[in-house]
């Protein structure tokens, strides 16, 4: 084998040089590709803004003992510099570990996840249902459509309030009820009764969309697999297990995954149904929001601390999900 060199340099011909430093890559980067940093310029700035911004300072805040007492504030003509101090991971334990880990965290937590599972199952299995429903030929198709897709399109705030009017004990519910001989249920004042209310009104709210997703996914199915299934003589259960489930299974990860995280921060349904006057059907969410502006003084710091701890728990939530689906699908190839 033949090896040219070069006489001038004593390098091979053909061998590559060596690496450019970052400084000089970081150059050649913007030279070639100033455009696309030109165009993702504002987008970048408002992120920093609008997320990182405050990600970074609360953060901070859950290290301090930060609440209305001591922060920096104005009375008048008056200004009172802030004197709160720098306590470590102390919210972090007190949360988690301390006398009332339990009351203030673990069973909030607890009514969190149940809440999001139950609501997330009823979102999925309604709207699947009612996806199938409508994507068979029915005369009036458009028009259903357009009804079912009404409680998604009205405002969360009018839906809510509208729950709120016909959950009252004089409300059309109740009357409806009586008028049946049947218990009353105190829907805005009992624990179970709250916590029934919350998940019926969320599940109104949120089967539209996965409604929406899932017929979708339905008709992107191809209609010649339904077709060669019922010639090879397969029911329509068969069918249904063995050519619309996996045809959905894409669409249904990720919006399943999005449910997900759209119920555990729920914040507008609890709040706008209950207000601060339902401790015990609060989750996370609502709840971190009443420790930093729901009660005197308002803590700032815990409050921080909550929304950090939910975010810690998305994230690990969110990379087990993926990497269970990765490993399902992995399996499914082989």
């Amino acid at each position: 084998m033949t090896v040219a060199i070069d006489r001038a340099t004593g390098k091979r011909r053909g061998e590559p040089g060596p690496r450019p430093g970052l400084g000089q890559r970081l150059k050649h980067g913007y030279q070639k590709h100033w455009y696309a940093y030109a165009m993702i310029a504002p987008v970048v700035i408002v992120l920093g803004v609008l997320v990182l911004y405050p990600l970074v300072y609360g953060l901070y805040l859950t290290l301090t003992d930060a609440n209305s007492l001591n922060t920096a504030r104005t009375i008048g003509v008056n200004h009172i510099d802030a004197t709160y101090k720098f306590i470590g991971l102390d919210n972090y334990q007190d949360i988690l570990f301390g006398p009332t880990a339990y009351d203030r965290f673990w069973s909030h937590f607890i009514w969190t996840v149940v809440w999001t599972a139950l609501c997330v199952t009823l979102h999925y299995t309604i709207g699947l249902g009612l996806a199938l429903l409508l994507n068979q030929k029915l005369r009036g198709r458009t028009l259903y459509r357009l009804i079912l897709i009404l409680p998604w399109a009205v405002p969360t705030f009018v839906t809510v309030f509208g729950w709120r009017f016909m959950l009252a004990d004089g409300g059309i519910i109740n009357s409806a009820l009586d008028a049946l001989h049947l218990p009353s249920p105190l829907w805005l004042e009992d624990t179970f009764w709250q916590r029934f209310a919350a998940i019926m009104v969320n599940t109104w709210c949120g089967v539209p969309f996965m409604m929406l997703s899932l017929l979708g996914g339905l008709q992107s199915i191809d209609s010649s697999l339904y077709e060669a299934a019922e010639m090879d003589g397969a029911s329509a259960w068969q069918r249904f297990r063995y050519v619309t489930l996996p045809g959905l299974r894409s669409v249904s990860s990720t919006v399943v995954l999005l449910g997900i995280i759209w119920t555990f921060n729920q914040f507008a349904i609890i709040f706008l149904l209950f207000g601060n006057t339902a401790p015990d059907a609060q989750i996370l969410v609502t709840w971190a929001y009443y420790l930093g502006f729901g009660q005197q003084p308002r803590d700032f710091a815990q409050s921080a601390a909550y929304g950090i701890l939910l975010l810690a728990i998305l994230i690990v939530f969110t990379s087990f999900y993926r990497r269970w689906l990765n490993r399902n699908e992995q399996q499914l190839a082989i």
